[in-house]
């Protein structure tokens, strides 16, 4: 075992250890940098003074482990909350799967829901491959909107799913949902308004084998006037807008289909009355996560009764 070296130490009974060690540390001659080790039935701790001290022995070396700044992961990026480029390249030593380090200097905007990042450290690129539950996408954070901390909703989804459900994803962006669901499905319909989001999802499918997802650009309010109302499932994650598509959104459903609406809301139960206006079925509300201190990320169970 590697030493760091030799220190002066006081020993202590292990049943005093703990009170001893105490009093070296308020005493301000603990050698915080070694570790304590133990002798048998006592416990050596290194002291920087060989006042009081029974000798010398080797210690290792305590190490320290640096808390890591606030982080988003995708795939090989991780997107910090500061625009810190000293602690950018910390993490970046810190995390070997890493290959870049981002910082969002725009939030979520336009109609393709795009950010605008700086490479604070590592390669400059904001293009990454991504792994979820087995399943593997190529994701371009410059391009479109991707967030890895729905992994485990979708899982909920794929698992509400009956054999052989119509779904449709009106916001689909690279297609982690309709990837995630197909499996269960007979057809998924992967609607988005934002090409460069629709050729990566292309390439999604492909690299996923889902011969069963249909990519479709366009745009999600014109979607009740070309498919007819054949639906058993609706994906509606766009948690800033979605509300404004929800009559569209009923008119695609059979009856008895469920949607799932997702929304950003700052109280619980915030969009019940949108909702209760779409049907008298069962709506089973959730936290998926917190977005910030006054909202957090919602999501609405729907089931279409049409009156």
């Amino acid at each position: 075992m590697e030493r760091f070296g030799e220190q002066w130490y006081v020993k202590a009974a292990r049943s005093e250890a703990e009170a001893v060690r105490r009093a070296l540390l308020e005493s301000g001659i603990l050698d915080r940098s070694l570790r304590p080790r133990r002798e048998g039935d006592a416990v050596l701790f290194p002291v920087i003074t060989p006042d009081g001290a029974g000798g010398r022995a080797a210690f290792e070396p305590h190490v320290r482990h640096e808390e890591l700044p606030r982080h988003e992961l995708v795939g090989g990026i991780a997107i910090m909350q500061e625009k810190d480029a000293g602690a950018a390249r910390a993490l970046l030593a810190a995390r070997p799967s890493l290959h870049t380090v981002l910082f969002a200097e725009s939030a979520v905007e336009g109609v393709y829901r795009t950010r605008r990042f700086a490479v604070l450290a590592g390669e400059e690129t904001t293009r990454t491959r991504y792994t979820e539950y087995g399943m593997r996408f190529e994701i371009d954070l410059s391009v479109a909107y991707f967030s890895a901390r729905l992994a485990n909703e979708r899982q909920r989804i794929a698992a509400l799913m009956a054999p052989g459900e119509r779904v449709l994803d009106m916001f689909a962006g690279v297609g982690p949902f309709a990837v995630a669901l197909a499996p269960r499905a007979r057809i998924v319909y992967a609607n988005d308004i934002n090409p460069g989001a629709v050729h990566l999802m292309a390439a999604n499918i492909r690299t996923n084998r889902r011969g069963n997802v249909v990519p479709v650009l366009g745009d999600a309010g014109r979607l009740a006037g070309i498919f007819a109302p054949c639906f058993d499932r609706i994906i509606m994650n766009l948690p800033a807008g979605s509300a404004a598509f929800l009559d569209g959104a009923a008119a695609l459903c059979r009856n008895g289909a469920t949607i799932h609406f997702y929304a950003l809301q700052s109280e619980e139960g915030e969009f019940m009355p949108a909702l209760r206006r779409l049907t008298d079925g069962r709506i089973a509300e959730r936290v998926v996560r917190s977005y910030s201190p006054a909202q957090h990320h919602a999501v609405y169970d729907v089931r279409i009764n049409k009156r």
